[in-house]
Formats: C-alpha cells, structure tokens, sequence
C-alpha cells in the first residue's frame, strides 16, 4: 500500500473515531432528557391522581360513619369513596386515553391491594403485581436504556403515597410500558441515527478530500527539492538516483530525497566546521583586527586580537551592530560609525586614539556585481596596530643587534682566550724568575688579577654566544612563579619589599625550560626589588587566554627614563654601579628561545612593568583536568 493511501486512511479513520465518540455521546444525552421528559410528565400525572384521591377520600367520608378502629370497614368506605368519585374516575379514564406512555392506573392500600384500578376494574381488591420503579432508568448508560428500552416488554411505575398517623395510607401506581416508550422514542431516534450517520459519511468524505489536498503539494515539494539537488551539484548521488528504482508514492520519494538532502547538509556542515575552526586559527595568529559585518551592520566574524583595540571579549561583539559597538564619544568609533553610514569605504586612515594609540582602519564594502543596483553584501572591518609595528621593528633591531654581538663575541672570545692562556702561562715562567724583587711582584699581581677579570670577560661573551640546548616539558607556569618568588624572599626582606601576586586558581600550562625561564623571571624580580630603594609593593600578575600566557612584574620605583629605554636589553647595558649589564639581554634571550616576547611598560616617577609572553599549545591542555601543582600559591610571599 502507498504512504499516501495510508496517511489518507490513517487520518480519515481518525475522524471516523471522533465522529463516531462525538455521536455516541450526543444520543446518549438525547435518550436521557426524553427519559427524564417521560418521568417528569408521569410524576406530574401521579401527583394529579393522588390530589384527586385526596379531594375523593373528604369528600366520601365526611358524613359517612366509619369505625376506625376496624380496618376492614375503613378499607370498604375508602373503596367505595374512591370508586364513586367521578372525578377520580374521569381523570385516570382520560389518562389512560391521552397519555403515549401510560399502561394502567391503580390506587392500593398498605398492603398493595387495589382499592380501585384502570383501565381494568376486574383488578379492583387484587394483589397488584410487583415492578421495578421507572426512575432506575434515569441513572442507567445509553446501552442498558437501549436494551431495556428495545427489549422484551417490561413495565415499571411511578408511585406516589398518602399517609395517615404518619403510616402508609393509600398508593397511587402509574404503569409505564416499554413498548409505548419504544413508540415515543422511535421517530427522534431515527431522525437522530439519520442525522448521525450522515454526519459520519460527511465527515469522511471531508477526511479523505482535505487528507488528499493537504498531500497534494509534495509533488510540488519533490521537483523543489530536485531543483536544489541540480543547483548543489552532486554528480555521482544524482546518478545513483537515477540508477535507483524510483517509487510512485510522492510522500516516499520527498522522505527519500529530504533524506538525501539532509546527509549531504550534514556533509556540508562537517565541511563548514572544519573551515570555519581553520578561519578561527588563522585569525586567532593575526595580529590585525579582523571583523566582518552582514548587510544590516551586525558582526558575524571576530578576531581573537579585535579585543586588544576596543578592550571587549570577542563574545560580547559577535551578533552586535555596529553602533553597539563603536561609539561617537571616541575617535576610533566616530570614524568607523560615519564610515558606515555613508556606506564609504576607508583606505589605511590613521586614527589616534586618546590614549595615544596610532591604528590604521580600513574598511571595504562588499557588493554584489551582478545585481543591477550592486547592493552591499556586508563589510569587512581592518585595524591595523601601528605602534605593534613599531614595537616589533624595535625587537627586530634589538635581535639583529644581539645576533651581530653573538656572532662577534663568538670571534673575539675565540681569538681572545688563546693569547691571554699564553700570556698566564708566561706571567707565572716571570713570577718565578723576579721572585726577590717585591716591588716587581705587586705589579705583576695588578697585571694577574686583570687578566683574570679580562678572561672571565671573555668566558662570558662565549656563554652568552653558546647555543643553549632547552630541556622543553610541560609544566604549570604558577609553580614557576611561586619558586622564584620563595627564592627571592630573603631580597624582599632586605629591601621591606612586599609581594603581592595575583595567580589564577587552575593550572597555566606551558612547555618551557623550567631553569631557564626561572633565571630570566628571578632577573626581572630582582631589578624590580632594586628599583624600590624605600621598599614597596611588587605586583605580579599571570593570566592566560586562548594563545598566550601573560605574566607581568610591577615595581612602584622611579620608572626608566625614555632616552635610555630602548638599550635596557643591550648587552652589558646598566646604570646600577655593581652591575653587570647581561641580566636583562639574558632574559630578552631566553623569551626568544621560547617563541616568546618582552614587553616593558614604564613612566619616569611611577615604576616599570615588564610582562613574559609565553605561547600556548592547546594539546597540552587536556592535562589540565588531572594537572597537580607541586608547589602552592601563596598571597603575598615574602611580606
């Protein structure tokens, strides 16, 4: 059987259901207001006999002497009052002639012997038989009144009761046969059962037209979905769509195809994942702020470095508009804002932010060239840090510098220790000689001690120019910090230097040389206890994000002054008078054997913060979970 014959059956047998119930219970209630009709107009006509047996009983014995204490003679003069009383009989004659549903009339005494009965007299002093009472039926279901009501005949009664002394008197019976009800109820029920059943045919033939028009589009839906199969291209499906035996049923070929469509959406969405993840880690290495903005101004595309140029995490620009996000109130923001609503382009324009910082923007509206009014598509927003380029052509010339000092240091250390090991050796051949002379000795041991300075000199041109091999692990970048500053604790100490550190509470994990980095962080710690010669509090601060991992150093002394702040990492470079000027190019070396950077921030008055920027691998972050730190961080070491 075809899909669309069995929804089509499906849906017209569900409305044969409901219209069926919905019958059902509509004859149901129909049969019970007749049958509480036929009760309610009974009891009527048993309360009119009984008043009329009333009215018969005062006015027969009122002048009648009756013993009352002999109960055969007060049955005999009830009788005889009742059977005499025209009224009565004329009222229960017309009841019985008039009434649909009436049977028989009786009126009975306590013990259930008519006194005087109709239509019948020859019942008069009998046992009246024993029926059920007709208001039974009025609580019964619709089929048990049916049977009852359609059965073999029955007859039930009304019965109402007069009483004397407060005990049973007189009864009035009403009988009321099944057969006359069956004459009552039969022509509504047949209207009805005609009405239900026409209803019942109606509303299937409504079922099936409306379940076939409301299917009827899927052939429409199959050519559409045939139509973006062709538009996706794909050659080798479609041909074993063609090589498959195609059904006739419309809804089993478009749940075919939707399925199809479907997989191949799947496909796309791996695809369009795997890009997208790629886009997001070229971007994430750019050092350009990248966003890209729909047709009606709101960001689809951020770059992880858009945070450093406006200081709001990507998260929060993502789906924003572009006046969310850039305001009038600054300069960057009025430029790009007015931009926008031009719809003009910008090319590499220099904008100064008030902090001082130099971006160049570049903004390019993206047009669709084969619409005849080229409506734009979108744009794609460029900021380009110029003080980053600056900076990194500084590091650029500070490498090149220390790279010629290796390769020189290199040659004269080379050069330099042979003559002076020559030079020992012909110093201690002269010593030996001219040992009596004393004077000659005192000059001997100036000459002595330096050459030993000089070589020592030259033994650190050749540690500085020696290639390091690094001993590269995992490991948890907090340590690191908490073992420098333990180290450093008795300097602080000396110098009433308080440590504040600021360590995030999850692990940091970096692969590094552990004994280098803690060399150049132990350097940039001990300058900065040096710089505060009244003591103070030295800031350090870690923190991580997606790429890098930041650990910055801040001191609260008397700053560095600009004209000497580009040669701080130069080697032998110090203002101190103890000296020796190859800490800081050590640390500036040991950041590049990392793949790291240095930055320094410093005003002459307010201190210096120089920050370690360490790259992230995100494979070693699925240790993190199970990472266990083997030291733990303290607050304010070395207070």
């Amino acid at each position: 059987m075809r899909l669309k014959t069995k929804l089509v059956t499906a849906i017209t047998s569900l409305v044969f259901v409901l219209a069926t119930v919905i019958s059902w219970l509509y004859l149901s209630r129909m049969l019970q207001q007749h049958i509480e009709q036929s009760w309610l107009s009974t009891d009527i006509v048993a309360h009119q006999v009984l008043f009329q047996v009333r009215l018969a009983l005062e006015t027969g014995l009122r002048n009648r002497p009756i013993d009352l204490n002999d109960p055969r003679a007060v049955r005999t003069a009830v009788a005889e009052s009742l059977r005499q009383d025209p009224g009565l009989n004329s009222l229960l004659t017309s009841v019985i002639n008039y009434s649909p549903t009436v049977l028989d009339i009786a009126v009975a005494d306590h013990d259930g012997r008519a006194l005087i009965a109709a239509p019948d007299p020859t019942q008069d002093d009998q046992m009246l038989p024993l029926r059920p009472d007709y208001a039974t039926l009025r609580n019964k279901s619709l089929f048990r009144i049916l049977r009852i009501v359609f059965g073999p005949p029955r007859v039930f009664n009304v019965t109402l009761g007069l009483e004397r002394n407060n005990q049973p008197f007189v009864t009035v019976r009403v009988g009321i046969r099944t057969t006359f009800l069956q004459n009552a109820f039969h022509p509504w029920l047949y209207e009805s059962f005609t009405f239900i059943g026409l209803a019942i045919v109606i509303s299937l033939i409504v079922a099936a037209f409306m379940a076939n028009l409301a299917l009827q589009p899927m052939e429409l839906i199959s050519r559409r979905l045939d139509l973006l199969t062709t538009q996706a291209g794909a050659d080798a499906e479609a041909a074993s769509e063609a090589e498959a035996p195609r059904s006739v049923d419309a809804v089993a070929q478009v749940s075919g195809k939707i399925e199809r469509l479907g997989r191949r959406m799947r496909n796309v969405e791996e695809v369009f994942s795997a890009l997208k993840e790629n886009l997001d880690q070229i971007l994430s290495n750019l050092q350009d702020g990248m966003m890209l903005f729909t047709r009606d101004s709101r960001a689809v595309l951020v770059s992880s470095s858009i945070e450093r140029f406006l200081d709001v995490h990507r998260d929060h620009i993502l789906g924003a508009e572009v006046r969310d996000i850039f305001h009038r109130n600054t300069r960057l923001g009025r430029t790009i804002r007015d931009a926008f609503d031009a719809g003009m382009s910008i090319v590499q324009e220099e904008v100064t932010t008030e902090t001082g910082r130099r971006v160049a923007v570049s903004l390019d509206f993206i047009h669709d060239d084969r619409s005849q009014d080229r409506h734009s598509l979108g744009a794609l927003l460029t900021l380009h840090d110029l003080e980053s380029v600056r900076e990194i052509e500084s590091e650029l010339e500070v490498s090149r510098r220390l790279a010629a000092i290796g390769r020189l240091t290199a040659g004269v250390g080379h050069e330099v220790k042979n003559p002076i090991n020559a030079i020992v050796v012909h110093l201690e051949l002269l010593r030996n000689k001219i040992e009596r002379e004393h004077g000659a000795i005192r000059h001997l041991d100036v000459i002595q001690s330096e050459i030993a300075r000089l070589d020592r000199v030259v033994q650190t041109l050749v540690d500085f120019s020696r290639p390091v091999e690094l001993q590269l692990r995992v490991q948890d970048l907090r340590d690191i910090v908490s073992s420098v500053l333990n180290l450093a604790s008795a300097e602080f100490e000396t110098r009433q230097v308080r440590v504040v550190s600021r360590l995030p509470d999850r692990p940091v994990i970096v692969r590094v040389d552990a004994d280098l980095l803690r060399q150049a962080l132990l350097n940039v710690v001990l300058n900065g206890a040096q710089a505060m010669a009244s003591g103070g509090d030295l800031e350090v601060r870690l923190s991580e994000d997606s790429r890098l991992a930041s650990l910055s150093v801040r001191d609260h002394g008397d700053g560095i002054p600009d004209e000497i702040r580009g040669r701080i990492f130069d080697l032998y470079f110090t203002t101190k008078k103890d000296g020796s000027g190859i800490g800081l190019a050590m640390t500036y070396r040991i950041l590049q054997l990392h793949h790291g950077q240095l930055d320094v921030e410093s005003k002459p008055g307010s201190g210096s913060t120089f920050t370690f920027r360490l790259p992230i691998n995100p494979a070693d972050q699925k240790t993190r979970s199970s990472w266990e730190p083997e030291t733990a961080v303290s607050e304010g070491l070395g207070q």
